[in-house]
């Protein structure tokens, strides 16, 4: 199989520019899925109905959020409803929605997606994603009730995110950060097959400040206090992400860093 991930949306640059290049990249590497993590998809905060339902008409097969998943006011709804779109999945079981659920492609094949939000430097005090992935890994298994697993880590801290790689090594296709925007040079294929990366980067514009133009984060640096909204940054937008080839065990054998505008 072969699966694209595509890091963080941020604003209309980041959409616009995975609206354009998703159809095209499905063609060109004849892609069995497409994951799209879109947590700063709308106005840098969160996704809302229109922006998923363009999302779903470009041929993306999975949506993940993170710590901003809940920011837009139709997010409840939309979670609830929608199981393209996927939370954390070490927020409470009451919360709408979930963070781990297996797709039957067209091709027949099944892909199971696992999101996790990290501990580190996060203010929303969830389970520890290390038990979350412990209890997913019972009834998830690589080769038998999937062709496919990918986990995407939404977190702060490198180290988390490297400890969930190792974590999963040999029980998933692939492992990938999210969250920090920034696209790391780590892409490999671990000891016992599983693809990683730490962070797949971000689908914005790049001229900016993690997507967002630049005076807004930078009075807060200078002034330690926020007075100017942030807005996400309105220039041409890259797409950032990865491309994992499996084999016919789910395991990883190529893995590819994309940087496309």
């Amino acid at each position: 199989m072969k699966i694209l991930f595509c890091g963080d949306v941020v604003g209309r640059s980041g959409r616009d520019v995975v609206k354009k290049l998703v159809p095209q990249l499905r063609r060109e590497h004849a892609l069995d899925a497409v994951i799209v993590n879109v947590d700063n998809a709308a106005g840098g905060f969160g996704i809302h109905g229109d922006s998923l339902r363009d999302f779903k008409n470009c041929g993306i097969d999975v949506m993940t959020g993170g710590d901003h998943v809940f920011d837009q006011k139709d997010a409840p709804g939309l979670l609830g409803q929608e199981p393209r779109l996927l939370r954390p999945h070490n927020f409470p079981p009451t919360v709408p929605g979930s963070g781990c659920r297996t797709y039957t492609l067209e091709n027949g094949k099944k892909l199971t997606v696992l999101h996790l939000l990290g501990q580190v430097f996060h203010k929303e005090y969830l389970d520890s994603p290390f038990t979350c992935a412990t209890e997913v890994m019972k009834s998830n298994l690589l080769g038998q009730t999937c062709d496919a697993l990918v986990v995407d880590m939404h977190a702060e801290a490198t180290s988390e995110k490297m400890a969930m790689g190792h974590f999963w090594d040999g029980k998933a296709s692939l492992v990938v950060g999210s969250h920090t925007h920034v696209p790391t040079a780590d892409a490999r294929i671990m000891p016992k097959g599983t693809a990683y990366l730490t962070d797949a980067g971000m689908c914005g514009d790049y001229n900016s400040i993690i997507g967002f133009e630049p005076t807004g984060p930078m009075q807060q640096f200078l002034h330690k206090y926020r007075k100017i909204r942030m807005e996400p940054a309105s220039g041409p937008g890259t797409l950032c992400g990865v491309i994992v080839e499996t084999g016919a065990n789910g395991l990883a054998e190529k893995i590819t860093p994309i940087q496309l505008q």
